[in-house]
């Protein structure tokens, strides 16, 4: 076992970090994510984590229930909730969604979140390292890392706003901690990666 992964085996972010626990990210309705490439809870297939562990870095399908009505947009938000380094997970992806431009409402095909080609529809915010999926990269030894993937449903535009611009540029954490639109529905399935 590398000696790295095996000190910090038992470091991890509080569950309070979670995105999913923040106050402001709450909804009153559920969707239902679902992904052809892996089952909730399931292991990731090689090929959507990241190069430096022999992946392809694309991102996976996605589907989803139909968001209720008055939703503007969509959140999709991917984190490293086991990750050791820091006391908040890591943002491995972070994009809205308007579902009235994809040509398959309610899905996302495998791939579609990649920086240099995002899907019609998908905008791609920043992450922890720039823009675009970043497949699973945990490090070794130091146990299962639980990736998950979070679709929000806002009942406003974000990209619609005067501080749009903004809004793209802003930190992930910034954004998702001031994040002041009301959420109407959520939805999460979690990938298993573990070197």
């Amino acid at each position: 076992m590398p000696i790295l992964g095996t000190l910090l085996r038992n470091r991890r972010p509080a569950e309070s970090a979670y995105a999913w626990n923040q106050a402001n990210l709450t909804g009153p309705e559920t969707l239902t994510l679902t992904s052809q490439d892996f089952t909730d809870a399931g292991t990731l297939p090689t090929r959507h984590s990241g190069t430096r562990v022999d992946g392809e870095n694309i991102s996976p399908h996605l589907a989803w229930s139909t968001p209720p009505e008055g939703a503007a947009e969509l959140l999709l938000l991917v984190e490293d909730v086991d990750v050791p380094l820091g006391s908040r997970p890591a943002v491995h992806c972070l994009a809205v969604i308007d579902d009235a431009r994809r040509a398959k409402p309610h899905e996302l095909a495998a791939g579609a979140l990649g920086k240099n080609a995002p899907a019609p529809g998908v905008t791609l915010l920043r992450s922890f390292i720039g823009r675009g999926y970043h497949g699973p990269e945990p490090l070794k030894g130091h146990g299962p890392h639980r990736y998950v993937f979070e679709l929000y449903a806002l009942g406003e535009s974000l990209l619609g706003r005067p501080d749009r611009d903004a809004l793209i540029k802003a930190r992930p954490r910034r954004l998702l901690d001031s994040l002041d639109v009301p959420v109407l529905a959520r939805g999460r399935i979690t990938g298993i990666s573990e070197r």
